[in-house]
C-alpha cells in the first residue's frame, strides 16, 4: 500500500502508456517495471518530499548506471582493442562515459525529452540530460538483468551511435593530458578552489591550475571537476599552440 502511495505522489507528468510508447520507439522493447522508468527521469530538482521525509529522485538509479556502464565499456575495449594498453583502454572507456558525451547521446536519442526537470534549473544543471541516462540504464538493469543491458548498450547505443574510429582520435581529458604531460616535463601542478560562488543548486566553484614555472589558468563550472577540466582545457590549448607565459 505504501508503495502505491509512493508512485501516486511522484509521477504525474507523463502517462504509462506514453512512457512505455517512448521507450520501446528508443530501444525496441517493452518495459516491465514502469515505476523505475519514471524514477530515472526524475532530476533532483522535481523531487517532491514523500513519506518518512525521504526525497525521491533518479541519483540512485545514476550511481548504479554508471557502474554498469564502466563495466559493459571496459569489457567491450578490452575485446576491440587487444593490443592496445591500460593506459589507452581507461582513456577511451573515459571519452566513451564522458558528461559530455552521455549529454550528446541522450539528446541524440531523445531521452531528454522524457526528464522531469523544474523549469528554472535546467541552464544551472548542464549534466542533467547525461545523468538521466545512467539513471535509465540503472532501470534497465534493475528491469530485465544485466545481460539484457549488456545487449542494448552494445547494439542500441555504441553501435549505432558512437564512431569509435572518431572517438580514438578525440581529446577529451585535458586534465589527464596535462598531468600527463606536467610529469614528464618534470614539473610541479596543482588544483586549488579559489572560490564558490553563489549557493544552492546555482553554486559555482573557481579553479585555479598553477604549474612549475608557468602563467596560472582558471576555470569555472558547477562541479569541482568541471571547473578543473575547463582550467585544463585552457592550458592544453596553449600547449599545443603558443607556450604560456612565464610567471
Amino acid at each position: 500500500m505504501k508503495f502505491r502511495t509512493l508512485k501516486t505522489v511522484l509521477f504525474v507528468n507523463h502517462s504509462d502508456k506514453h512512457l512505455k510508447h517512448a521507450i520501446r520507439n528508443i530501444f525496441g522493447f517493452r518495459p516491465g517495471n514502469i515505476f523505475l522508468y519514471r524514477l530515472a527521469f526524475t532530476h533532483k530538482s522535481a523531487s517532491q518530499e514523500t513519506i518518512r521525509n525521504l526525497r525521491i529522485n533518479n541519483e540512485r538509479l545514476e550511481f548504479l548506471g554508471d557502474a554498469i556502464l564502466d563495466a559493459v565499456t571496459a569489457d567491450f575495449l578490452f575485446k576491440t582493442f587487444p593490443a592496445r594498453d591500460e593506459g589507452f583502454l581507461t582513456e577511451m572507456r573515459s571519452k566513451l562515459v564522458s558528461r559530455a558525451q552521455l549529454n550528446k547521446l541522450s539528446q541524440r536519442m531523445g531521452i531528454d525529452n522524457l526528464i522531469q526537470l523544474e523549469n528554472s534549473s535546467s541552464g544551472v544543471f548542464r549534466s542533467f540530460k547525461g545523468d538521466a541516462f545512467e539513471a535509465l540504464i540503472g532501470a534497465i538493469y534493475l528491469d530485465k538483468g544485466f545481460n539484457f543491458t549488456r545487449r542494448i548498450i552494445l547494439k542500441k547505443i555504441i553501435n549505432h551511435y558512437i564512431d569509435i574510429n572518431e572517438l580514438v582520435n578525440q581529446e577529451v581529458n585535458f586534465k589527464s593530458k596535462v598531468i600527463e604531460w606536467a610529469q614528464k616535463e618534470k614539473k610541479q601542478l596543482s588544483f586549488n578552489v579559489l572560490e564558490e560562488i553563489g549557493s544552492g543548486y546555482k553554486k559555482q566553484y573557481l579553479v585555479e591550475l598553477t604549474i612549475e614555472g608557468l602563467q596560472p589558468a582558471r576555470g569555472q563550472d558547477y562541479s569541482i571537476k568541471g571547473a578543473e577540466q575547463n582550467a585544463s582545457e585552457k592550458v592544453w590549448q596553449k600547449i599545443n599552440g603558443e607556450s604560456l607565459e612565464k610567471t
